[in-house]
């Protein structure tokens, strides 16, 4: 990817973001993988810090899709959040900036799921600066997906164990 499109990716997110979260949070590169989301002020423990939105989609547009992604994974990145066992949001497609936070196997953001919304919520406190990091908990015997979180309790992959 040329640096002018990941300039260009990373102010059109900073906008997003600054309309859909109370918080405010930056997007520059990350040391785990491409871009990130960071926070720009301290965020308190258990609060909703940003909704993650995108485009709704079934269980067979979601397939269609994983499968596209599967075929094609050079420079294809996956922003498919399962809402529930029918439907999933893809951050792709209208996303609010959340779909750029990025996996750790020692999250300080998790998934809350509430009347048909998925939000991530501050698990503790989060220091100003400090990057958003979730949890994405692929399935066990899924394709396995090394994790390059570089946290002291790295399991390595970013599948269940």
């Amino acid at each position: 990817m040329n640096y002018r499109k990941v300039s260009a990716s990373a102010r059109q997110a900073q906008q997003r973001l600054a309309v859909t979260s109370r918080f405010r949070l930056r997007v520059r590169r990350s040391a785990i993988h491409g871009l990130g989301v960071f926070a720009g002020q301290a965020i308190p423990p258990r609060v909703k810090v940003i909704e993650y939105g995108g485009e709704r989609i079934s269980r067979r547009e979601t397939r269609r899709r994983f499968l596209r992604i599967l075929k094609d994974h050079r420079g294809t990145f996956n922003y498919l959040a399962r809402l529930n066992s029918y439907w999933t949001i893809d951050g792709r497609v209208g996303g609010t900036g959340a779909e750029l936070v990025n996996h750790s196997c020692e999250p300080n953001v998790g998934p809350r799921r509430e009347h048909g919304r998925l939000w991530f919520v501050s698990l503790r406190r989060i220091r100003k600066g400090e990057e958003l990091v979730a949890d994405y908990k692929f399935p066990r015997h899924g394709l396995r997906t090394p994790c390059h979180c570089g946290a002291a309790s790295c399991r390595g992959t970013i599948n269940r164990h």
